[in-house]
């Protein structure tokens, strides 16, 4: 265990969400959500958490194994193509892990995942978050429409747009 690390979460509460995720701009990435899922498929799901309890923080719990809980905790992996795809930001960190459905997933690969939350990265290095997250969800939203392209068929929006904030 890192001791910087556990300093960092212990005083990364609640209120560092808010700073960097005022209203409206949660009402910004909600909207980025809502307009993306019209084109393709897939359903988008943004997840930001403060920090990790302690307990997380002994057992050293990586960002990766926490994205993973919360993708199924919120059951992105419930739709009909199984195509959801999480957008996960552990603030206290500022890491950013994408967890895809089987389905989604299977055809995308990793290396993409991987390279649209090192990019998303850097814009919250830089203090942008609303356009760090909303860039994320232009390029998922990219791959979801080569892979999943909405059909004239009945294109349901199966997970809630509204970000969760833990």
């Amino acid at each position: 265990m890192q001791i910087f690390r556990c300093i960092k979460h212990i005083f990364s509460g609640p209120w560092r969400v808010r700073l960097a995720f005022p209203k409206r701009s949660l009402k910004a990435i909600e909207a980025a959500i809502a307009a993306s899922e019209t084109s393709h498929l897939g359903e988008i799901r943004f997840v930001v958490e403060s920090a990790l309890e302690i307990g997380e923080l002994l057992q050293g719990v990586t960002p990766r194994q926490r994205a993973l809980e919360v993708f199924s905790q919120c059951r992105i992996w419930d739709t009909e193509h199984n195509s959801g795809v999480l957008i996960y930001l552990l603030l206290a960190d500022r890491v950013v892990e994408i967890v895809a459905d089987r389905g989604i997933h299977a055809r995308v690969g990793e290396a993409v995942w991987t390279r649209i939350c090192r990019n998303m990265e850097a814009q919250f290095r830089a203090g942008r978050f609303q356009p760090g997250v909303i860039d994320g969800i232009t390029q998922i939203t990219a791959q979801l429409q080569q892979h999943f392209p909405a059909s004239a068929a009945d294109n349901p929006n199966e997970i809630s747009n509204a970000p969760i904030i833990l």
